[in-house]
């Protein structure tokens, strides 16, 4: 029997991946995006003004390919270390920025063609940060929303803009009512979207200068809402189900109006 038969078997004593950390909280007026596709659209925007940006070493390495020179170096961490900071349900893809809030506009900074998109309490976050994307994706000139029953612009909401938010100037207002007033008095034509619009959405033409208003799931517009309209229209459903979620009846909508044009 060889001397060393008896022995159990070998331990490994080499280095030992490190404990993760408990990373410091987010400031309180710190705008906070996560994944791929927020952090680097966010970090290519000249308006934003980063704070702290973590990423794994994969997310570092994919930002120095794709952006190169960065305002402010990441911080290599990792993965858990960041999900600590957000929670076990956010999906980060290893990428964490925190941010000064962006710079909003003011109603009368919307030009005399500028097309709106307005949101009428519409507080899911994944909801709006998917109305946020496509609308920058048509390239729509400003969301209009209010400062209260509306997600803030950050987090999850971020997340599902998928960078969207870099393109899309937001305008916060105290009355959503008293907003689509003053833009009816300098010649927006107000368009509502609702299930149960008196007018077939198909019917509208191209306007400028507009603003197209949706309301919550469930909801819809509220009274006062669809009193400030110039005109309510609905999407014409031919199946069983004649509404949509709000964010699918935004794309429907928006590549109706400000989609490419034809004919």
């Amino acid at each position: 029997m060889r001397p060393d038969a008896k022995r159990g078997p070998k331990i490994w004593t080499g280095p030992r991946r490190p404990p993760a950390r408990t990373l410091a909280p987010p400031a309180p007026d710190h705008a906070i995006l996560f994944g791929a596709h927020a952090v680097i659209e966010a970090l290519r925007n000249p308006a934003r003004i980063p704070r702290r940006l973590l990423a794994t070493e994969n997310g570092a390495r994919r930002l120095a390919e794709e952006i190169g020179d960065l305002a402010i170096p990441p911080e290599v961490v990792r993965g858990d270390e960041i999900g600590r900071i957000l929670g076990p349900e956010a999906v980060h893809q290893g990428f964490y920025l925190e941010t000064d809030p962006l710079p909003g506009l003011a109603l009368d900074d919307l030009g005399p063609e500028s097309f709106v998109l307005a949101l009428d309490q519409v507080t899911d976050p994944h909801n709006v940060g998917a109305i946020v994307r496509t609308a920058a994706a048509f390239g729509v000139d400003a969301l209009l929303t209010t400062a209260r029953h509306s997600p803030a612009a950050t987090g999850v909401l971020a997340k599902a803009a998928s960078g969207g938010l870099e393109h899309l100037p937001v305008v916060t207002v105290g009355n959503l009512g008293d907003a689509l007033t003053t833009l009816g008095e300098r010649g927006f034509e107000r368009i509502g979207l609702d299930s149960e619009g008196e007018t077939d959405f198909a019917t509208l033409g191209p306007v400028r200068p507009a603003v197209l208003v949706l309301g919550a799931e469930g909801k819809g517009l509220r009274q006062r809402t669809r009193a400030c309209c110039d005109r309510v229209a609905r999407l014409e459903m031919p199946g069983a189900i004649k509404s949509l979620n709000v964010s699918n009846a935004a794309a429907i909508a928006l590549y109706s109006l400000a989609g490419p044009r034809r004919g």
